[in-house]
């Protein structure tokens, strides 16, 4: 059996986690440093499909959302030999808090995530970000399936719209879109 995905299957299987991090006062620079680092690192992983550094206003806790596509990838960054040698190089400066990694696929990572204290985007962002995403969607749906299932009754016209553009933002648009987005929408607040 070969272990090798069309890109479509990846796509689907995406994953993110989000580690927490807790910097030690005083080392709030070393610890900058050692993310740019970090990310290029695991950037160049394969698999992975980027990292978003969060950082809440107050306090020493920074958040890393990483996205993977698939949850093998995921598993083999976290057991690599590259990212043991970037957790040994800041054991002195922060310390990864509770080694219960949020994973999750598709939509959800617009909601807080338990157990963590990263915040979702604004809500005028997402509701802006979901516009983007699903008007063309309804609007190439309109003028293509609307005329050719004119004569259906209307219940099973109704049902046609959501049963093709749900999964069509759960799985292909809103994750690409908030990938493209994802400094702005997760941008802390000035």
């Amino acid at each position: 059996m070969s272990t090798t995905r069309t890109p479509a299957v990846q796509r689907n299987r995406a994953v993110t986690a989000v580690f927490t991090w807790q910097v030690r006062p005083g080392r709030e620079a070393q610890f900058e440093e050692w993310t740019h680092r970090v990310t290029r690192t695991a950037s160049k992983f394969p698999g992975s499909e980027g990292v978003v550094w969060v950082r809440p206003e107050k306090g020493h806790l920074s958040h890393a959302i990483a996205r993977f596509s698939d949850p093998e990838r995921l598993k083999a960054w976290l057991v690599s030999p590259e990212r043991a040698e970037w957790h040994r190089r800041i054991a002195d400066i922060a310390t990864e808090v509770s080694s219960e990694r949020q994973a999750t696929t598709g939509m959800e990572t617009w909601f807080s995530l338990p157990g963590t204290t990263v915040h979702s985007p604004p809500r005028w962002k997402m509701a802006l970000t979901t516009l983007l995403a699903a008007y063309p969607l309804v609007l190439l749906l309109q003028w293509l399936v609307v005329p050719a299932t004119a004569d259906w009754p209307l219940p099973l016209r109704a049902a046609l719209f959501p049963a093709v553009l749900l999964p069509s933002l759960t799985y292909l648009i809103m994750p690409s879109l908030s990938r493209l987005l994802r400094l702005w929408l997760y941008r802390p607040p000035n």
